[in-house]
């Protein structure tokens, strides 16, 4: 798969061109084993168990362990566009993955059958990752309070998108917001940072501004949400010509006020889309893909981002297809 296969024929015509150096490498007392053979080991290989030998060689790993101090870990799914199987009445695999963003680790993966059900596998997801001392992002699919009590309880720390899956607490934020920005946020505790960008790109100008509020302790539906401390907008601008367009995008968050932390776990969210699902589309091509069967579907993503993570450790400063190369 590191080398360009991307199943288990590929992965037997790789072993075919390189049987010499493999012969000495491994045991091989039948020769290679044949495509049908590689195909019945993803079928049968139970994908938890597969995922916690990745885990244990991570730990093993001094360099790549994750011990900094509010390490960042983002949440997100991605579709496995072709691996529905219309026969079977199978739609798309979904894989909701965590995303290790300081050293590009994939660092364990859940399937569902549809994308609805990443609220039951965000938890799931949760108990296969140390939480303590991270700061956890999470798209507004898995913002829900038993998701955020397991964080806190776990002694991590959330920031959860708010959006119209939770509509009142969403409303809420906005009016309070909408009640204090006429003063500036004179009257509240908060912390702002703006950032622009240097130079425009492709004639158009992005700026972010990014606030975050304490919470008041008289706040509607506070006492719901277990260890939260803070809000959080993000204001995006793109300005392209004489045209102006404004994204607004809130969140709830247990970090006390720190806008520096808050910002860079916002940015960091965004590397699972750019830098992990964009990857796995472009370099390795994975929505084209059409294994159907849901338990080597789920191995297969696992090894495809497995190699990723490995791509992402190497310090040459080359595209993923040329490190693949």
């Amino acid at each position: 798969i590191l080398g360009g296969a991307s199943g288990p024929t590929g992965i037997r015509m790789w072993a075919g061109t390189k049987q010499e150096r493999l012969a000495a490498l491994l045991p091989l007392p039948n020769g290679l084993p044949s495509r049908d053979v590689i195909r019945r080991v993803l079928c049968a290989l139970k994908p938890d168990a597969f995922q916690q030998c990745f885990a244990t060689w991570i730990a093993s790993l001094s360099a790549m362990k994750l011990n900094s101090e509010n390490r960042h870990i983002a949440i997100d799914g991605k579709t496995l566009r072709g691996s529905h199987d219309t026969a079977k009445g199978l739609g798309p695999l979904h894989l909701v993955s965590a995303w290790a963003s300081e050293k590009g680790l994939t660092l364990g993966q859940v399937a569902t059958d549809q994308k609805s059900n990443e609220i039951t596998a965000i938890p799931e997801l949760l108990r296969l990752i140390d939480l303590e001392g991270t700061v956890i992002t999470i798209d507004a699919m898995g913002t829900q309070k038993k998701i955020a009590e397991q964080i806190v309880t776990g002694k991590g720390d959330y920031i959860l998108a708010l959006k119209g899956n939770q509509e009142t607490m969403h409303q809420n934020v906005i009016d309070y917001v909408e009640q204090h920005v006429s003063n500036d946020f004179a009257d509240v505790a908060h912390q702002e940072l703006v950032e622009t960008e240097p130079k425009p790109k492709h004639g158009r100008t992005e700026s972010r501004t990014y606030i975050q509020f304490e919470v008041p302790e008289t706040f509607a539906g506070r006492k719901q949400w277990k260890g939260l401390k803070t809000f959080g907008i993000v204001v995006y601008r793109r300005t392209e010509g004489d045209k102006e367009k404004i994204d607004i995008r809130y969140y709830l968050s247990s970090l006390v006020l720190n806008i520096l932390l808050f910002s860079k776990s916002v940015r960091s969210h965004w590397g699972i889309e750019n830098t992990c699902h964009w990857s796995l589309d472009v370099t390795y091509g994975e929505d084209g893909l059409r294994t159907r069967h849901r338990c080597a579907s789920e191995n297969e993503g696992w090894i495809r981002r497995f190699t990723l993570s490995l791509l992402k450790q190497h310090p040459l400063k080359t595209s993923l297809a040329m490190k693949r190369r």
